[in-house]
């Protein structure tokens, strides 16, 4: 069996991807997440803890490096390089068609040597919220851009309801349904991969002005959950 890791965001396409690798048949065998050095959270605004909890519900050890933007190319090789050396072959990655990521992708995997796997890429859109959905996964909306989305959005239910309200606001505004330019981000809390669910406890929506303007739902603090058998 192919072992490989995920590029893990803690949102719904990177864990989306490794849903889709699994059902491939491949093992996944660690998750890869990067957080800023010069922040708490990482560009997505979840807390990193909240990613090192998904690990937990999951079952699946995940890496976790605190990086510079300047040093990110480089911290992610030696991470990679490391993966080789523990006998994983590949890398998933929640790309759906942004063609200068996967050119970057495409690129360092390659400098490495491991292979590089892309199950979302050019699925269409609808179908790949839908079938998130369907497949009974749960995730919360953590940040979006406010120039888009009020502070309502935060902490809504990415389910059939919140898919429609998005196509109704795209009659307003250009944006990607997927949020694949970074419009909105969501943190998965429960679904098939997880064997315990994340339960959110304490949270308070926050607008950011960084290098632009977002509402934030920071989670102070979480439990898990046993989904029993």
């Amino acid at each position: 069996m192919t072992k490989v890791a995920v590029s893990w965001s803690g949102g719904k396409d990177s864990c989306f991807a490794c849903y889709k690798a699994l059902q491939k048949g491949l093992e996944v065998s660690f998750l890869l997440n990067f957080v800023p050095k010069d922040g708490r959270y990482a560009s997505h605004g979840s807390n990193p803890k909240l990613m090192v909890a998904q690990s937990q519900a999951i079952g699946t050890p995940i890496i976790q490096k605190e990086v510079s933007w300047k040093a990110y190319e480089e911290e992610f090789k030696t991470a990679a390089r490391k993966l080789k050396e523990n006998g994983v072959d590949g890398i998933v990655f929640g790309d759906i068609d942004i063609y200068d990521h996967l050119d970057w992708v495409v690129r360092v995997c390659n400098d490495v040597g491991v292979l590089y796997m892309e199950p979302l890429w050019h699925l269409d859109r609808n179908q790949i919220l839908e079938e998130f959905v369907y497949a009974g996964f749960k995730a919360i909306v953590v940040n979006v851009k406010a120039d888009i989305f009020g502070a309502e959005w935060l902490g809504r239910t990415v389910d059939g309801t919140f898919i429609e309200d998005l196509q109704k606001l795209q009659s307003h505004y250009t944006f990607d349904i997927c949020g694949e330019f970074g419009e909105y981000h969501t943190l998965v809390i429960d679904g098939p991969i997880f064997k315990k669910r994340i339960n959110l406890l304490d949270c308070k929506k926050v607008l950011r002005e960084d290098h632009d303007k977002r509402w934030i739902l920071e989670v102070s603090s979480y439990s898990l959950e046993d989904k029993g058998p």
